[in-house]
């Protein structure tokens, strides 16, 4: 690893020389984000008598973007851990240094490019395809992009991705838990204060079925693809601004061994006023459909269709709460969710607040085990007994704070509670775990974002 940061490190300062000979045109900057947190209820129901977790993790990263009138090249590299996970006398770090980007982009004309590399890929409010900057890590993909533009048909973008386990001379199975292939069109365009974009993702999920064997009985790996096709558009004129979107899932969803017809739905509406220079206010609503519970129990062959949801590769922290109490590494293929949420912002110079209340609800029926005192199943003559739990899952509150201290350094801070519902409880805790009396998160966070070197 340390031959890795030497060459980029040589590579740099040759590209800095030739940009001052050349007049080619080079960005050097990095990120450094230290992030303290006290976690005391955070993405689950906090259970009772245990104890609150305090840590605090950080962004190391070193970013190079260089370009010419032919093509352009950005390559990223970064360290993510936590303080103290080594110790002090280390010779190298837990997670140790990463290439987070790194791609290159052919300019073939002024509306027409290919791009191909490691890559984040980021559209619309990032619902879908995110970078996923509040995780330390955050999110990039391997990917070939055809990329056009103009003024009067918009921007148009095709991604494809195809990925293996490891060089080799034989097949090998798609062990990691990605996805094997995907193809997407993306295409978005500006009308005065209307814009619109379009998305077709088609999202394959490698499975092995043992019964499709070649003819030496070797398992077959297959590629289960799911589609997801739908719209946006957003308004934004003098105080008023909104967004709507609509997007529908089909085709199959991949199992360990087999697969799923697909049949889910999203939609989201959101409005803003701007009552103040200094103040806003507004109101949206989203919908993720979900599963049934008591329609799955109720029949013979159980679940036949994924009525779920999927947000696949979105910054899922941005929506429903900052709290992670849905689809960021959880709560997937579950209930769905119907979220209201009503966010009112401040900013007057240097200094940010915003409040966000949320109102949680489920899209499905939750059908789960009675529950005791002890949070243990109830049992009568017949069995189990089965109950049919309310929809509303709770209220999270959201505050956080900014105060941008110069052009490249910033501080953060946040507080969130969680008053959650019993139907929330019975989903997120196992059984005979009780919850606490409080859910809660905090976290304060330096952002430094210096410019190393910048050619003119």
């Amino acid at each position: 690893m340390r031959k890795v940061i030497y060459y980029s490190l040589a590579g740099i300062f040759m590209l800095m020389l030739s940009a001052d000979l050349f007049a080619q045109n080079v960005t050097i900057d990095g990120v450094f984000r230290p992030r303290y947190e006290n976690r005391h209820g955070f993405q689950t129901i906090f259970p009772k008598d245990a104890q609150g977790a305090n840590y605090i993790s950080q962004r190391s990263r070193l970013n190079l973007k260089f370009a010419s009138d032919k093509f352009k090249v950005g390559f990223s590299i970064q360290n993510v851990g936590v303080w103290g996970e080594t110790g002090t006398l280390r010779k190298s770090d837990i997670n140790g240094t990463m290439i987070y980007e790194a791609w290159g982009e052919i300019l073939f004309t002024e509306k027409f490019s290919i791009k191909a590399g490691r890559q984040e890929l980021i559209y619309d409010d990032h619902r879908i395809f995110g970078s996923v900057d509040w995780a330390q890590q955050g999110r990039s993909h391997d990917a070939l992009l055809f990329k056009y533009k103009c003024e009067k048909s918009g921007k148009f973008d095709v991604g494809i991705a195809y990925n293996a386990l490891q060089e080799s001379n034989t097949k090998l199975y798609y062990t990691i838990n990605n996805y094997k292939a995907l193809q997407y069109l993306h295409w978005n365009k500006k009308f005065n204060a209307v814009g619109v974009s379009f998305l077709f993702l088609n999202n394959g999920r490698a499975y092995v079925n043992p019964h499709d064997t070649t003819d030496a009985g070797v398992a077959k790996e297959n590629i289960a693809y799911t589609q997801t096709i739908g719209s946006r558009a957003t308004y934004k004129k003098d105080k008023l601004s909104g967004n709507a979107a609509f997007y529908y899932q089909m085709g199959k969803k991949a199992l360990s061994d087999t697969t799923m017809k697909t049949s889910a739905m999203y939609f989201a509406l959101d409005i803003a006023f701007q009552v103040h220079e200094m103040f806003s206010a507004g109101l949206g609503v989203e919908f993720l459909s979900g599963n049934d519970e008591k329609e799955i129990a109720d029949s013979d062959n159980g679940k036949e269709t994924e009525k779920a949801f999927s947000p696949f590769y979105g910054t899922n922290h941005k929506f429903n709460g900052w709290m992670d109490y849905f689809y960021v590494g959880n709560h997937f293929y579950s209930v769905g969710l119907i979220d209201i949420y009503i966010p009112l912002k401040f900013k007057k110079d240097k200094f940010s607040a915003m409040l966000i209340p949320h109102f949680f609800s489920s899209a499905g029926t939750v059908y789960r085990a009675e529950r005791d005192d002890e949070g243990m199943p109830v049992y009568d003559d017949n069995g189990v007994v089965m109950k049919e739990y309310g929809k509303g899952l709770g209220t999270e509150v959201d505050l956080v704070f900014g105060y941008n201290v110069g052009k490249n350094v910033s501080l953060k801070a946040g507080y969130s509670m969680m008053f959650a519902s019993e139907t929330l409880e019975v989903i997120k805790l196992d059984y005979g775990v009780l919850p606490g009396s409080s859910n809660s998160w905090g976290w304060v966070m330096l952002v430094f974002k210096p410019t190393f070197y910048q050619s003119k």
